[in-house]
């Protein structure tokens, strides 16, 4: 059994003996209650034998939590292979695998099955996303004759792609398989629900979400496991969902980080789901507007078939892209007009958009006014209590810090004396603010992602919203403006060009096409490659170009990457040659760099090992045996993370 006991050098199978009292309650994947090392700890049977190797006495087990054998040997082969892949321990996947028991939910009697659930599924309908794309139909026709296909598919504005994902889907089931399709967010799951009730009819499908509740999340849990539905929408949390007979498993927009799961051993969905097609030969399909540089990597390799439409259909319906100062008229002539942030143009596209429908602002800040400076000498304004530095949240509000929450209203730069403020960072409240006052009269509705708005009907309308959370427009927006593009850029991130390209074709996919007067303006550099990649409307090509860049300069996904997190202590030895040996028995695979040590505050600092993809798997053993001998010696545990999202 595996026994739930997150040490590291604990991560094993143990045997125990079963009672005859029990004898008929106990099955394989059941919970079960156990006395290890002195304390009553619980876990989860992975197989019944007549004997055992273990020469001692056996201990028996002490209770059966339940005989509901809610871990298949299918998903506990694939939690012990994400364990490996990110040098964690089977207990820590396990807490993601399964989730929590919930008594009275399992004790239910199960729903009654619609009879409409009963009649075969219709051919897929509402799917011409997939017959846009080369080898779409193809696609599609290979999921229902139970075939297993692996695509990249790249997403058209315009394309109803939750429709499209649920005729894959149903394809998948009209073969007699299961479906488990992982999205970023609420709100995509939401509109994948809608499109897979709509097509597959009830009772078939269920949503699994980790923040729907305890008794909700495990009900449909149970309902894939016992075989009642065929299909699994949810976020990361559905990643493991034990469906009967897997033939297709979809991820939406892979580059978001909320599919990264934030507890160790942090595995990335798409990734689990890629290990699970492998395990069961099943399809996959890797989906988005945007192509990340670790799907492009498995399209070259060949393991993945890119699906996407051709460029001319592409130019049909992508928007009109114009880079704010770079067309006609005086704000191309005008340095004021060209570096302010609401620029003539600004005014323009949205004023023009809004005699056509609803009009989008993108901004990638929240709150009001950031980062607030000397208006005189631009020194960064501190707190005077904390030296924390002061934001503004409301136009009636005085400086207050972040840190401490403490206002400042008699504020004074402690180099020059000035008493103005500057805020080189508006955030979408300020913004909005600005809008509406230039456009009387109008609605201007603010959309982020602690406040989301999911939809809006296509009358004329400001919409300001936060990447990740604008909302989808009736008909598509007639104009879209994306400000701050460099600050947007400014981060010190790996992934930021990837990142941000991927925010803006999620606002070009809801433009309407430049034939129907739709436009999106960028307010940034026009000569950023990153830029010109949206005017191009070229997300494969920019993927291709970002992959060959991080192959030359050796970063992820061309090399595997772990980080090690710890006291200067605890991490300064492993740079020394033969440490690493002498405390797991195996050094670092070769050849292996790392770099470091960095501070990264709270007394810790960080090392960074990279070594080439071939290698990958000896990294994780390393670092997992690595592990296994600090908390043998009850040594300060470290935060490995392997093939982290962002180095920032």
């Amino acid at each position: 059994m595996a026994v739930g006991v997150g040490l590291a050098h604990l991560d094993r199978h143990f045997d125990y003996a079963v009672p005859p009292s029990m004898a008929e309650d106990v099955a394989v994947g059941c919970r079960v209650g156990v006395l290890f090392a002195g304390r009553s700890v619980n876990g989860y049977v992975l197989g019944l034998a007549r004997s055992s190797q273990h020469a001692a006495t056996l201990r028996p087990l002490r209770r059966v939590v339940s005989s509901e054998p809610v871990l298949s040997p299918a998903v506990a082969a694939l939690v012990r292979t994400v364990a490996d892949r990110y040098a964690g321990t089977m207990s820590d996947v396990l807490r993601l695998a399964v989730p929590p028991r919930h008594a009275r939910v399992e004790q239910e009697a199960p729903s009654p099955v619609p009879a409409s659930a009963a009649v075969p599924v219709p051919s897929p309908a509402g799917s011409a996303a997939w017959h846009r794309a080369a080898g779409g139909a193809e696609l599609l026709d290979q999921l229902e004759q139970r075939r297993s296909p692996r695509a990249s598919w790249t997403a058209l504005p315009g394309d109803d792609w939750p429709v499209a994902l649920a005729a894959a889907a149903a394809a998948t089931v009209r073969s007699g398989r299961g479906v488990v399709l992982c999205l970023p967010d609420a709100g995509d799951v939401s509109r994948v629900d809608e499109a897979l009730a709509a097509s597959l009819g009830p009772g078939r499908h269920v949503v699994l979400t980790a923040n729907t509740g305890p008794a909700p999340r495990y009900r449909a849990f149970l309902a894939a496991l016992r075989g009642q539905v065929p299909v699994v929408v949810g976020t990361r949390a559905a990643a493991f969902a034990p469906v009967r007979d897997p033939g297709l498993f979809v991820v939406w927009d892979d580059g978001d980080d909320l599919l990264v799961e934030p507890r160790a051993p942090y595995p990335h969905a798409r990734e689990v789901l890629a290990l699970r097609a492998h395990q069961h030969g099943a399809a996959l399909i890797l989906a988005g507007h945007a192509r990340t540089a670790e799907t492009q990597q498995l399209v070259e390799s060949g393991w993945v078939r890119p699906v996407a439409a051709e460029r001319v259909t592409v130019r049909g319906v992508w928007p009109r892209v114009q880079v704010a100062g770079g067309g006609a008229g005086h704000a191309r002539d005008d340095p004021g007009a060209r570096a302010a942030r609401l620029s003539p143009d600004v005014f323009a596209a949205v004023r023009s958009g809004l005699a056509a429908g609803p009009v989008l602002v993108q901004v990638p800040r929240t709150g009001y006014r950031a980062r607030l400076s000397c208006q005189q000498c631009r020194m960064t304004a501190d707190c005077a209590h904390c030296g924390g530095p002061l934001d503004q949240y409301g136009r009636d509000q005085p400086p207050a810090c972040r840190w401490c929450g403490k206002a400042d209203e008699l504020w004074r730069c402690r180099q020059c004396g000035g008493t103005v403020l500057r805020a080189p960072v508006v955030g979408e409240r300020r913004t909005a603010e600005e809008l509406g006052r230039a456009f009387p009269g109008v609605l201007v509705r603010r959309s982020t992602a602690e406040t989301p708005v999911e939809t809006v009907p296509g009358t004329a309308a400001l919409v300001v919203a936060t990447p990740g959370a604008e909302p989808v427009p009736v008909g598509g927006y007639a104009a879209a403006v994306l400000l701050d593009v460099g600050l947007a850029l400014s981060r010190p991130d790996l992934r930021v060009a990837e990142e941000s390209l991927r925010r803006w074709l999620a606002v070009a996919a809801l433009v309407r096409p430049a034939r129907d007067g739709g436009l999106l303006l960028v307010v940034g550099d026009a000569g950023l490659a990153v830029v010109q990649t949206l005017m191009r409307a070229d997300p494969a090509g920019f993927a291709e170009r970002e992959l060959a860049q991080r192959r030359a300069a050796r970063l992820p996904p061309a090399t595997r990457l772990a980080t090690i997190e710890g006291p200067l202590g605890a991490v300064e030895p492993l740079l020394q040659a033969g440490t690493v040996a002498t405390v797991t028995g195996h050094d670092w695979p070769e050849p292996t760099e790392v770099l470091g040590p960095v501070d990264v505050g709270d007394g810790r600092v960080r090392l960074v090992v990279r070594v080439p993809w071939r290698n990958g798997t000896a990294l994780a053993r390393t670092l997992s045996l690595l592990q296994s001998a600090r908390s043998a010696h009850k040594a300060v545990p470290l935060r490995v993370q392997v093939d982290p999202v962002s180095l920032g």
